[in-house]
């Protein structure tokens, strides 16, 4: 339900339909800011795209060029790249570069509303609009507030495991113009498209996704939005623009977490009355009769029920058909399941047969940075596993990897909070007869810290810490296992799930991330 007094989402901005540039060849010899260069490689691809097309390039980003050094150093030492057309203004932005500019390459983590330089601006892109612009491929789109990555590398994997020559992009940290020129119509493209990457698109009606998901929505980014309903009106944007021909997933089950005081139960419910697609819903248990889509079972298949109307890979004496499209998985958690039973879904829609799903995706081994196994040691005659889940960077997510492995794990968690209520950790992780209570708690220093810990007190939930840096909470952690010299057959497991941001120790997650790791190599050996 929704309140009738509910507020509006404030007022967003609205590009100019369709793109600055009318072709590619019109990019020639035009004056370009690219506005964010970045270490993600986004801004990186931006520069590289238009001076290949013969554009007069300006990099700039209030980061200096010795934060940038890695992007600065790749770009200044590839041969191929025509550096008298590109110039460099670092550590600061001047007005005069974007009244200058024909067209600015925005990145998506810069606001519009306030910012003086864009303001300025004769036309604002990204490389998002651009590639949507100009390639021909068949687009499978994918957001949310978790299950994003894990639910595009599945697609993906499957995709080319199956024969299609399919590509992978956007906020998974690739950009899609390093592979616009290899698209076609008959190479499907996932991206991986967050709130501010679709709030880029408003307006110019150049995102028309074959088939767009709409991974679990929770309360994220609110030190930028401020609002649940100015997060979700931007992942509206991403079906904004399908017909009837195309598909949409969405959430079936009710979760309450997500509402953000909205007075909403279910935001599929609310994205399905608005959408103009073909609608399937997923669910952790079985779909109502009438309702497509996929969900899982108690023994953990994944089933997918849909019709000839609107499959029509399907045999023709099929009006409609309950399939097992998901068995044995090797990544762990019921998270994990549901992001790639959507990944299934996605492979039937393309044609897939379910007993090639079932193989391939139970082949899948995961992606970096989410409960990606990477190390393993023995402390005594005790074998210790070790996950590094730094791309959980919401507290829900951080709670779900305590549970995915079926039994007590070391967790280690914490880091700066983005305006988020950190409660569900600790309720996730609570002993009230369901959740599996951690081995031990390590908290790393942050604002998102010192708000857990009150939090932990409260349930009164045992943690150490909160640690300065990884090296000295590795560190303890290590005495700590030194000491304890307990014997289990069965191997220990520790994961790294934040639960937070990065901002401040680190660049981003995916450097947290690589930290961890070689703290970990380096201090257990």
């Amino acid at each position: 339900m929704s309140d009738a007094n509910e507020p509006l989402p404030p007022k967003t901005h609205t590009y100019p339909q369709g793109c600055f540039f009318k072709s590619l060849e019109d990019i020639k010899d035009k004056k370009i800011v690219v506005m964010g260069l970045g270490l993600n490689g986004g801004g990186e691809a931006s520069v590289r795209f238009f001076l290949n097309h013969g554009a007069f390039v300006l990099a700039t980003d209030m980061k200096t060029e010795d934060d940038l050094r890695t992007t600065v150093d790749s770009l200044n030492n590839d041969i191929k790249l025509d550096k008298s057309r590109l110039s460099y203004r670092l550590g600061e932005h001047r007005i005069e570069d974007f009244e200058n500019a024909d067209c600015v390459i925005k990145n998506p983590g810069v606001k519009y509303d306030g910012n003086k330089y864009l303001a300025v601006a004769k036309a604002i892109e990204t490389d998002i609009s651009l590639f949507l612009a100009f390639s021909k491929a068949p687009v499978i789109a994918v957001t949310g507030s978790k299950g994003k990555s894990s639910t595009v590398s599945a697609i993906y994997y499957g995709l080319k495991q199956s024969g299609f020559n399919a590509f992978l992009g956007g906020n998974i940290t690739v950009s899609p113009l390093t592979f616009l020129d290899q698209t076609d119509e008959t190479t499907p493209v996932v991206l991986e498209l967050s709130s501010w990457q679709l709030a880029d698109l408003r307006g110019r009606k150049l995102l028309k996704p074959k088939v767009s998901i709409i991974t679990k929505i929770i309360p994220d980014h609110q030190n930028f939005y401020h609002s649940m309903l100015a997060y979700v009106n931007d992942k509206k944007l991403i079906y904004a623009d399908q017909t009837k021909k195309d598909f949409a997933i969405f959430d079936f089950d009710s979760d309450p977490a997500a509402d953000g005081g909205t007075l909403i139960d279910n935001w599929g419910n609310i994205f399905a009355k608005e959408c103009k697609a073909t609608i399937l819903r997923y669910s952790k248990k079985a779909l109502p009769e009438g309702i497509l889509g996929v969900w899982q079972e108690k023994n953990g298949r994944g089933v997918a029920r849909l019709s000839r109307k609107i499959l029509d890979t399907l045999p023709q004496d099929y009006e409609k058909t309950t399939e097992t499209v998901l068995k044995d998985l090797i990544v762990p958690g019921k998270h994990m399941r549901a992001n790639v039973l959507n990944a299934a879904l996605v492979l039937r829609i393309m044609g897939v047969s379910p007993e090639r799903i079932i193989e391939v995706l139970g082949r899948w081994n995961g992606i970096e940075h989410r409960l990606e196994f990477f190390h393993e040691c023995k402390i005594g005659k005790t074998a210790f596993r070790f996950y590094n889940d730094s791309a959980a960077t919401v507290p829900e997510a951080s709670a779900e990897a305590t549970q995915a492995f079926g039994r007590p794990v070391i967790f280690l968690t914490g880091g700066t909070d983005k305006g988020l209520d950190l409660s569900p950790i600790a309720n996730g992780i609570c002993d009230n007869g369901k959740n599996i209570v951690p081995k031990a708690v390590y908290l790393l220093s942050g604002s998102a810290s010192d708000k857990m810990m009150g939090d932990f007190e409260a349930k009164k939930i045992a943690y150490k810490g909160p640690f300065a840096s990884l090296e000295e909470m590795l560190a303890a952690l290590k005495s700590d296992l030194e000491s304890q010299c307990d014997d289990f057959k069965n191997p220990q497991i520790v994961v790294f799930s934040p639960g937070s941001t990065s901002f401040g120790m680190f660049k981003n997650e995916f450097d947290r991330g690589n930290q961890f790791k070689a703290g970990v190599k380096k201090i257990f050996g």
